[in-house]
């Protein structure tokens, strides 16, 4: 896939180019701020921009705001924010497009799964971070208190982007298992049926942070 990177950091910045390209995969360009960011992705139009949250000048949410705008304007490339510290304002509401996704920095260390987010993403696929998923599960206790321990684990892998497959492999469940767990979870959560459970459990997670905003 052909990646474009903004990171102010130049340690991090040429770590992932040489993360992505060691992997097989083309970096078209690598930038240091949002504006260059908007900049590349219109002349490259790349699978994939990695941006991080914190950038020059005011050092706050440039990153967010540049993932909004490449949704918005560039709606194919795939977008995939990281930080030092969970910081999900602003950045949930996103999810539920898909082809987004949202790591905290130590999760490059794990190299693998790192690049299977990317990949995932890139696809149209989406990814949270555990640490996130359980800041916005964890507040909404009222709203999902009816769930189990085990359908709370099930929902948080499901928000990281994973399938049944792959959300069994990772608790060493059968599938069948799983299945039963997340049709348990969209029925405690009121969802309406459908094939997407994924996107659909990623949008209840999206619409409980702005009501939790919003209160």
């Amino acid at each position: 896939m052909r990646v474009v990177i903004a990171e102010d950091q130049v340690l991090l910045r040429e770590g992932l180019r040489r993360l992505f390209e060691d992997a097989g995969h083309h970096v078209v360009r690598t930038v240091e701020d949002a504006d260059h960011l908007q900049d590349a992705v219109s002349e490259h139009e790349p699978d994939l921009a990695v941006v991080d949250v914190r950038m020059p000048p005011s050092f706050t949410d440039e990153g967010i705001r540049a993932a909004q705008w490449i949704r918005d304007a560039h709606p194919d490339v795939g977008v995939l924010v990281l930080s030092q510290h969970v910081e999900s304002a602003g950045a949930v509401g996103l999810v539920s497009k898909g082809g987004f996704g949202y790591l905290l920095k130590d999760r490059v260390l794990d190299v693998a799964q790192f690049l299977e987010a990317a990949e995932r993403v890139a696809r149209g696929g989406s990814a949270l971070d555990p640490q996130v998923v359980a800041s916005i599960v964890g507040g909404e206790r009222d709203t999902l208190g009816e769930l189990s321990d085990r359908e709370r684990e099930v929902l948080s892998l499901m928000a990281e982007g994973l399938t049944n497959n792959a959300i069994a492999r990772r608790l060493t469940l059968t599938e069948r298992t799983v299945e039963g767990h997340v049709r348990s979870v969209l029925t405690k959560l009121d969802l309406p049926g459908g094939e997407d459970g994924n996107r659909r459990v990623l949008a209840v997670i999206a619409h409980l942070r702005a009501a939790d905003g919003a209160g």
